[in-house]
């Protein structure tokens, strides 16, 4: 048997898993601090209960990622600081749509971001979390979507419905 035959968990992580799964930690703490400043300043509600799932679903992927990189005996990235609500200047909050527009770009990037790594794993359980994070993204970015298009905050690009004659 080789050394990448048998239970995945028992498999080396390669360079490149190690990197994204610690970059994703990192990116995922930098965003929950941000996101929890979101909450201070959205006033919708829909929003504001968007904005904690996806909280709590980057605090769910980091316990998954944590754990690997403990028992590969990699240091975890630094926790960030809870945003305060008393820390913002008052003028200096963001409004809805700006929040929502935020949110959906980083859907977007966090999609690309799962993608990646489910490409280049060789450990087949590390490919499939990966591929539920990637579906969880989906179901966020569905309703940011649906969210956006509700309120009116969609921004679309130009649309093309002057068809040319045939």
């Amino acid at each position: 048997m080789g050394i990448l035959s048998g239970n995945p968990k028992d498999e080396p992580l390669h360079y490149g898993e190690v990197f994204g799964i610690w970059t994703n930690i990192a990116t995922n703490n930098g965003l929950i601090a941000a996101y929890q400043t979101f909450i201070n300043h959205t006033g919708d509600k829909e929003l504001e209960k968007i904005i904690e799932e996806s909280i709590q679903v980057m605090k769910d992927e980091n316990k998954h990622l944590e754990v690997i990189l403990k028992l590969n005996g990699v240091a975890l990235p630094p926790a960030r600081q809870v945003a305060r609500l008393e820390d913002i200047p008052l003028g200096a909050r963001f409004n809805d749509p700006d929040i929502s527009a935020a949110l959906s770009m980083d859907v977007a990037a966090g999609l690309v971001a799962c993608s990646q790594p489910m490409g280049m794993c060789i450990r087949e359980d590390v490919a499939l979390m990966y591929g539920q994070f990637h579906m969880s993204k989906v179901q966020i970015g569905a309703k940011l979507l649906r969210l956006n298009k509700s309120k009116g905050w969609l921004v679309p690009p130009p649309l093309n419905v002057d068809f040319p004659d045939k």
